[in-house]
C-alpha cells in the first residue's frame, strides 16, 4: 500500500509518498480501506513542526479519515466487510469525560493518521458513515465538524432562539453555523471577503460583519442583539478574544478553539469577562459517542458539509500549500484511491 509520511522536520517537503506493506487486524480490529481524508489546521501545525512534543517520526499525517471495511478481526461483531466508516479523531476516547489517557491516541499526531490507503482502526472507534454522506464528506466529521458539535451543542448547550457568532469560513466555523441553525440559533458571521460573505448568508447566517471594515465586530455585535451573544466560536485565539469577550453576553460562553489570528493588538479584557461572569471553555474535538450523534444529526436533517476542494492522493502536498493560502470555504479533501 502507498502512504504518505512526514519524515522529520522541514514541514511540507519533508511530506514523502512512501510503500508498507497491508498491515492485518487483530482481536478487536478492523482494517479499512480509505477513500477520503480532509485537512484540518491542525494537521498543518503538525506538518510545520508547531504542535507539541508528541508528535513522532516518521509520522503519517492526518486525523481524518473515512472508507470502507476490508476485513475484521476476531471479536468483532459491528462491523463487517463492505461497511463504509468513519474514524474518530482520539481512538480511545469512546466517551464521558476527557482524561489524558483517553485524549492520548490523537490520529496524525501521537500516532499515525489517514493519509494511507489501508489502516488498522479499533473496532470501538469507527462509526457507520450516513448513508447521505459520500466518503469525502464524511472525511470532513471527526476533526472540524466535532469540535464544533462539542463547542455549539455539547459544551455550549445552545437552545432555539439564542444567537451563536462565528468567525471566518474555516471547517470549524461553517460547521458551527450549520449545527447552530439546525438547533434553532440565530447566527452572527464574520469575514473579511465580501465573497465568502455573501456564501455566508446563502447558508443561513443571520447577520453577517466583515471585520476588516468593521473592526469593532464584538461592540457592533452586541448593539445588534441588544444584550450580546450567547455564544462565540472563537478560532482566532488571543488575538480575537477581545471582541469576542464584547460580543457576548453576561453570563454568556466563548469557546475557545483556535489560534489562527495571533497575538492580540491591546490587553485582553480579561476584567470584562470576570464582571459579564463569562465562561471561557476550551474544547478539544469529542469523543467517539460526540463523532456519533454530530453523524445522527446530520442524517436527521440530512446536512452535508460544505466541501471546498478535492485533491487527488498524489497531490496531497498541494493539498496542504492551498490549507496554508487561507483562500478555502469550508474544508480542503483528498481522494484516496481509485
Amino acid at each position: 500500500m502507498k502512504c504518505w509520511e512526514l519524515q522529520g522536520p522541514g514541514g511540507i517537503d519533508a511530506l514523502a509518498l512512501v510503500d508498507k506493506p497491508v498491515p492485518q487486524p487483530g482481536r478487536g480490529e478492523v482494517l479499512v480501506r480509505l477513500t477520503a481524508a480532509s485537512i484540518n489546521y491542525r494537521d498543518l501545525l503538525t506538518v510545520r513542526g508547531g504542535y507539541g512534543s508528541r508528535q513522532k517520526f516518521p509520522l503519517v499525517p492526518l486525523s481524518d479519515g473515512a472508507g470502507i471495511v476490508e476485513a475484521a478481526g476476531e471479536g468483532v461483531a459491528a462491523f463487517t466487510a463492505g461497511d463504509r466508516v468513519t474514524g474518530s479523531f482520539f481512538e480511545s476516547w469512546t466517551g464521558g469525560e476527557p482524561s489524558e489517557t483517553k485524549m492520548r491516541a490523537a490520529l496524525g499526531g501521537a500516532v499515525d493518521g489517514a493519509l494511507t490507503e489501508y489502516r488498522i482502526f479499533p473496532a470501538h472507534a469507527l462509526v457507520k458513515t450516513p448513508a447521505h454522506l459520500s466518503d469525502i464528506e464524511a472525511a470532513c466529521l471527526p476533526c472540524a465538524g466535532v469540535t464544533a458539535w462539542s463547542a455549539v451543542m455539547k459544551l455550549g448547550g445552545i437552545r432555539p432562539g439564542q444567537t451563536v457568532l462565528t468567525q471566518g469560513t474555516g471547517g470549524v466555523s461553517i460547521f458551527a453555523l450549520q449545527i447552530a441553525k439546525m438547533a434553532g440559533a440565530r447566527v452572527i458571521s464574520t469575514s473579511s471577503s465580501e465573497e465568502k460573505i455573501e456564501r455566508l448568508r446563502a447558508l443561513g447566517a443571520d447577520v453577517t460583519l466583515n471585520y476588516k471594515t468593521t473592526p469593532d465586530w464584538g461592540k457592533k455585535a452586541r448593539e445588534i442583539t441588544g444584550q450580546g451573544v450567547d455564544l462565540v466560536v472563537e478560532v482566532g485565539g488571543v488575538g480575537t478574544l477581545n471582541e469576542s469577550i464584547r460580543a457576548t453576553k453576561i453570563g454568556g460562553t466563548i469557546a475557545f478553539i483556535g489560534v489562527l489570528a495571533g497575538a492580540p493588538a491591546s490587553e485582553l479584557r480579561l476584567p470584562l469577562m470576570v464582571m459579564q461572569q463569562q465562561r471561557l471553555q476550551g474544547v478539544t474535538v469529542g469523543s467517539v459517542d460526540d463523532l456519533q450523534a454530530f453523524a445522527h444529526a446530520l442524517a436527521q436533517h440530512q446536512a452535508r458539509p460544505v466541501v471546498d476542494r478535492v485533491f487527488a492522493f498524489a497531490d496531497a502536498r498541494e493539498a496542504f500549500h492551498y490549507m496554508s493560502s487561507g483562500a478555502h470555504f469550508g474544508k480542503v479533501a483528498i481522494a484516496i484511491g481509485e
